[in-house]
């Protein structure tokens, strides 16, 4: 089975995606399964995981009513309100949706850095890993020493977007590189090749992203790497085909099996899809 792990489908007339440039001609746009099926069946991938790209529960259930009329759909990571621990019911009737994953609180938006070690919020990581569910770390390379502590604190099933989006086009590599090594070392958590064209410039090339790509191979290992298309961020800076044509670049060295678990095997596995 290949499996997207990571893509969105939104419509902005919804009003929720604060973070929208209004106007934008890629993003300010509606994305339904039916713009994205064709690239699926193009490339042969069988499942997918449509992550949240809003801050409301209410986008969550849209995007469970998705999922119930998209067979492809695999499962949703949806949101809930870590600030208001009343939310946990809300969380637990989630949990009982046959395609609900986990969450994915929005930390890369959140202007104070510390926001995910506040006593306010912990009940959320702690009802995350009681219902068994996955936590999306979504962050900058900035967060990653708090996610370290978040992730060696709590035991859930956590995976890291974007390989916490290192700075590609700055050239920023080495304190991105040791903090997700320690990361891997001290943590069960896996990570999504994914979202590295849109941190690279213009006109990048396989090679721009090479560096960061093999630096996770060595650290975290197949098993623990799940391909993702960010669909329709990634076009910012590559169409669908584009970065998926990458991405097999960059794991051409890799065994068949190692190949396998990145472009199918380890998502089906971390998501139970």
């Amino acid at each position: 089975m290949r499996v997207d792990a990571h893509h969105h489908l939104w419509q902005p007339l919804r009003g929720d995606h604060d973070w929208m440039p209004e106007g934008h001609p890629i993003l300010d746009r509606p994305y339904a399964p039916s713009d994205l099926a064709p690239q699926l069946d193009r490339h042969g991938i069988d499942r997918t995981v449509l992550v949240q790209a809003a801050a409301t529960t209410d986008e969550t259930e849209y995007m469970l009513g998705l999922a119930d009329a998209t067979d492809w759909i695999g499962g949703v990571v949806g949101w809930v309100d870590f600030e208001d621990a009343d939310q946990r019911a809300t969380l637990a009737r989630l949990a009982r949706h046959p395609k609900f994953l986990g969450v994915r609180p929005m930390i890369q938006d959140i202007p104070d850095d510390d926001w995910m070690l506040r006593a306010d919020v912990a009940w959320g990581f702690a009802a995350v890993a009681e219902l068994d569910l996955t936590f999306d770390a979504l962050g900058f390379p900035r967060h990653l020493a708090n996610f370290h502590t978040i992730l060696t604190r709590h035991p859930m099933r956590a995976v890291i977007d974007h390989a916490m989006k290192p700075d590609i086009a700055g050239g920023a590599f080495d304190d991105w590189a040791a903090g997700m090594a320690r990361l891997a070392r001290d943590t069960t958590a896996c990570v999504k090749l994914s979202g590295l064209v849109t941190e690279a410039a213009e006109g990048w090339f396989v090679d721009d992203l090479r560096p960061y790509a093999d630096h996770l191979f060595e650290t975290f290992g197949a098993d623990r790497i799940m391909w993702g298309s960010d669909w329709p961020v990634c076009r910012l800076r590559a169409e669908y085909g584009a970065w998926l044509e990458a991405a097999e670049a960059l794991t051409a060295d890799l065994s068949p099996q190692e190949r396998a678990a990145i472009f199918g095997g380890t998502a089906a596995r971390i998501y139970r899809l």
